[in-house]
């Protein structure tokens, strides 16, 4: 069995540990634990890891966030993974920070990237795992708060707030989607 598993974000140093970024942290983190490396490739980096005989493919879009349902179109076609095979990690603003939350399909709720998964892979119907990055922001600062780094006591969170999204990851790739909804949400 094989997955895709796409960590949302943004190249660059200047968005490394931004909110918006939090899908490239964990997979960063969880590429780290399994000794892999990303690579670059075309449209991401990519790194594949291997979990109870299943094969996930992890990618970190190297199209900018806007534009994620490219990276994400081009290797669920590459590798031939069925869309209900693809699990998309992104930061959340209506969730309190670090509480996590995995969908079965939903609406991109106004986030850009997971817009344009819909667009480029034909709909809302793929799982999705929502990190809450809060919403203490004010009116019309949404696009300066995502973009900011996390604050000191987010940053003392953000390692165990990361393992249990990649405890999500094994659990939705071992377990399907239903049963770790149940255990997670």
């Amino acid at each position: 069995m094989k997955y895709l598993i796409v960590g949302l974000g943004n190249i660059g140093a200047e968005y490394e540990l931004t909110r918006h970024n939090i899908g490239f942290l964990v997979l960063d983190r969880l590429a780290d634990e399994q000794g892999a490396k990303f690579e670059m490739n075309k449209l991401a980096y990519t790194a594949e890891i291997k979990h109870k005989g299943r094969t996930l493919h992890l990618i970190k879009p190297t199209t900018y966030m806007n534009l994620s349902g490219k990276a994400a179109n081009h290797y669920l076609q590459t590798h031939k993974i069925p869309k209900e095979n693809l699990l998309v990690i992104t930061d959340d603003i209506a969730l309190p920070y670090g509480k996590i939350r995995l969908k079965k399909k939903g609406s991109a709720g106004g986030h850009n990237g997971l817009k344009n998964i819909e667009q480029l892979t034909g709909g809302q119907n793929y799982p999705r795992l929502r990190f809450g990055v809060g919403d203490d922001f004010y009116k019309g600062r949404q696009v300066d708060y995502v973009l900011s780094p996390f604050t000191k006591s987010e940053m003392d969170d953000l390692v165990p707030n990361m393992d249990r999204s990649i405890e999500a990851i094994f659990s939705f790739t071992s377990i399907g989607i239903d049963r770790t909804m149940n255990q997670f949400n």
